[in-house]
């Protein structure tokens, strides 16, 4: 007898030549080849033309070599403000090995566990189970993950088993159950707080930031502006002065008529300065008809200015142009004028004080030319 070799699958088995047993040549393994094919040929020793071939067909038997597992790794979570007893996840096995018809599998805790545990397990008796709350009051701010070992045993022969562990998450859910947050971020941050919220807020501050950074550098630029030296200045119709005045009767310093502003000048409006003593001028002739006139006119000039508050201060000059009413000359003008300064008496001009002297000693009486004087 021999095998009638046609693949490589043949070589797992081999036969003896003159009994006819066939024997396996390698380790099988059923769940890599579950049935193996091949073709067995005998001839007769005498004549080794007469032959005859047929075909075997080996089924490898399981053997239960394989603990069961959990079928599908889960997600499992837990509320924060889950019940005890509430079923929070049900979990399901799965064996590698051909189970037979009617094998069950059984779920417990790991004996590992302590004795009042988090969470427990019910056994629903139809390859399944659920894990169960074993208390209240979850959170996650004290423990975020829990490791739960279960251990799951079949019913074939000789039985197998495994430990499994599974991890459960707490969340934060609604009163319906629907998990609101349970990422690890958001153990950080306040109860009714999105992560879209947080971004928000986030955002919120950088734009606050970058206002208060651009409002500090515009302050800084006005001022450093505002306080610009001489030196710094680059514009021709800008003069700084450093120097003090020396008051009213400093004419000399500055023309005080550049600080007269015509807008500010109101109607009845009164001087706040002082308004100096009239100054008496004694007179060696008494006031007639002529020089009333002028009194008159001079002295309502001098309430217009006292009522005035544009007009200049006292210690200014103020010069009016007036020809007295009934002038023997008829006009004081150059050219229709035929008096000469002869005829003009200015000696009441020495009696108007040392004011006046130099004007008395210009315009008063000249002594007579006498030749018969002269030596």
């Amino acid at each position: 007898y021999f095998i009638d070799w046609k693949n490589d699958m043949d070589s797992y088995f081999t036969i003896d030549g003159n009994e006819g047993t066939i024997a396996t040549n390698e380790l099988l393994d059923r769940e890599n080849t579950a049935q193996y094919n091949f073709s067995i040929i005998a001839s007769k020793v005498s004549n080794p033309l007469l032959t005859s071939k047929v075909n075997v067909i080996i089924n490898v038997l399981d053997v239960n070599e394989f603990p069961p597992e959990i079928a599908v790794p889960y997600e499992s979570y837990v509320c924060e403000n889950a019940r005890p007893g509430q079923v929070i996840q049900v979990v399901g096995a799965a064996d590698k090995d051909l189970s037979p018809a009617g094998q069950k599998f059984s779920f417990r805790l790991s004996p590992e566990v302590t004795t009042k545990p988090n969470f427990t397990v019910h056994d629903f008796t139809n390859n399944t189970a659920g894990i169960v709350a074993g208390r209240s009051g979850y959170s996650r701010r004290q423990q975020e993950l829990y490791l739960l070992p279960i251990v799951i045993e079949d019913s074939s022969y000789p039985k197998q088993s495994s430990t499994n562990t599974m991890t459960i998450r707490v969340c934060r859910c609604d009163s319906d159950g629907t998990i609101l947050s349970c990422n690890a971020e958001a153990i950080f941050l306040p109860v009714g707080l999105s992560t879209g919220a947080l971004i928000a807020i986030l955002l919120c501050i950088v734009i606050l930031l970058v206002i208060v950074v651009l409002y500090v550098a515009l302050r800084r630029q006005k001022k450093k502006d505002t306080l610009m030296t001489s030196k710094e200045d680059v514009r021709d119709n800008v003069i700084h002065y450093d120097d003090e005045g020396g008051g009213e009767e400093d004419t000399q310093a500055f023309d005080i008529g550049a600080l007269r502003n015509p807008k500010g000048i109101e109607d009845n409006k009164i001087r706040r300065d002082i308004k100096p003593d009239a100054l008496c001028l004694p007179r060696s002739r008494p006031p007639t008809e002529d020089n009333t006139n002028i009194r008159d006119f001079i002295n309502q000039r001098l309430r217009e200015n006292d009522s005035d508050p544009s007009a200049p201060p006292y210690d200014s000059l103020a010069t009016y142009a007036y020809e007295g009413n009934g002038s023997v000359a008829e006009s004081l003008s150059s050219i229709d004028s035929f008096a000469t300064e002869a005829d003009q008496d200015y000696d009441y001009l020495s009696d108007w004080g040392p004011h006046f002297k130099v004007l008395a000693e210009m315009f008063g009486e000249e002594e007579s030319y006498n030749p018969d004087k002269v030596t």
